[in-house]
């Protein structure tokens, strides 16, 4: 029985480790924050949308780049197993739309306490508050060879084998601070400068803040550089203190590479389920209901509250204004704002 040590215990490292010993190894598991799955707990709000329930062929269609590259993981251990191995450990699953699979309970807790269980029904030790500080080599016929690891308090621990599942560096006060690079690189690895992906954005609008906390559902994304359009959905985003997030926008991201080298624009259709003459038609008959209204009142009915103080100052129409001396010309301009809501990133 060879000896595996598994460095990180988030999804990635707690299913290598339970893989492992399941495979006949002695495994131990090593986790430098004080519970398993840190950020997990976080992932999707706290509810934890684990995997998809789209074939194969709609899976790959989502993946941006490099596809090719995950024929391997897809196929040995797809989805439809992934389910499989949650609810055989206690965890029911329910199928959301967009083929999004969340635990019934809502609760990512519930996604820890099963990989938990996992663990220990393959008997693999798991120690917590335990660091790496660096992965033990050995040089041997030109090539090195990982020997073990050696933890922050200096202590050494010989292994067979190293799984490093460290993940990346996008949450460092959960533990994801790049230390995965760093030992990958040490022991000969050549490394490509991460990018960021699936991540919320930034954006340059100073009204962002009053927005934040406000969730959009039913709108229609897009993103574009130069005249190309790189990236059009459907669904829910957020607005947060500093930018915009949510499935839309992590979708987004995606898509858009090379922050500092390029510029993107992001557009939001308020209003996807109406076309431009549909919406003016509606637009004048809130405008009939609202006419001696102020303009900045005669919105109430089409958009959520927070939002019309920005809509109105985008639009360039004075909210004062009453709704009966209002324009066409400012008519197609509220149009516009409402089809095209400009988020500067």
């Amino acid at each position: 029985m060879s000896k595996v040590i598994v460095i990180g215990g988030g999804p990635a490292g707690m299913m290598a480790a339970y893989a492992a010993a399941e495979s006949g190894h002695a495994v131990t598991l090593l986790e430098q924050n004080e519970k398993l799955g840190k950020k997990l707990f976080i992932t999707g709000k706290g509810r934890c949308n684990l995997t998809n329930a789209s074939d194969m062929e709609q899976l790959f269609a989502n993946v941006v780049s490099n596809r090719k590259f995950l024929y391997s993981a897809f196929y040995s251990y797809d989805n439809e197993q992934v389910i499989s191995f949650f609810e055989s450990h206690g965890m029911p699953t329910k199928t959301e739309r967009g083929n999004r699979v969340f635990p019934v309970s809502d609760h990512s807790s519930d996604v820890i306490a099963a990989l938990s269980t996992a663990l220990r029904g393959q008997h693999v030790e798991v120690f917590l508050h335990t660091k790496v500080k660096r992965l033990l080599l050995e040089k041997r016929d030109e090539e090195k060879r990982v020997t073990g690891v050696e933890l922050a308090d200096h202590t050494k621990m010989h292994a067979d084998a190293v799984i490093v599942a460290t993940g990346g560096i996008s949450y460092p006060s959960t533990g994801a601070t790049g230390d995965g690079y760093r030992m990958a690189e040490e022991s000969g690895h050549k490394m490509v400068s991460p990018t960021p992906a699936l991540v919320p954005m930034e954006m340059k609008e100073p009204w962002v803040r009053d927005l934040q906390g406000l969730s959009l559902r039913n709108v229609r994304m897009s993103v574009t550089r130069g005249k190309k359009k790189l990236y059009e959905d459907f669904g829910e985003m957020l607005f947060t203190h500093f930018g915009v997030s949510g499935p839309l926008v992590l979708s987004a991201s995606a898509h858009m590479r090379h922050f500092t080298k390029k510029r993107y624009r992001l557009e939001i259709d308020l209003k996807p389920a109406l076309d431009e003459q549909q919406l003016d038609k509606r637009l004048l008959a809130d405008f009939a209901k609202y006419a001696n209204h102020d303009f900045q009142n005669g919105l109430d009915d089409l958009l959520p509250q927070r939002l019309i103080p920005v809509v109105v100052e985008l639009s360039g129409i004075p909210g004062r204004q009453k709704v009966h001396d209002l324009t066409r010309e400012q008519r197609q301009s509220l149009l516009r704002v409402l089809k095209h809501f400009p988020c500067l990133l």
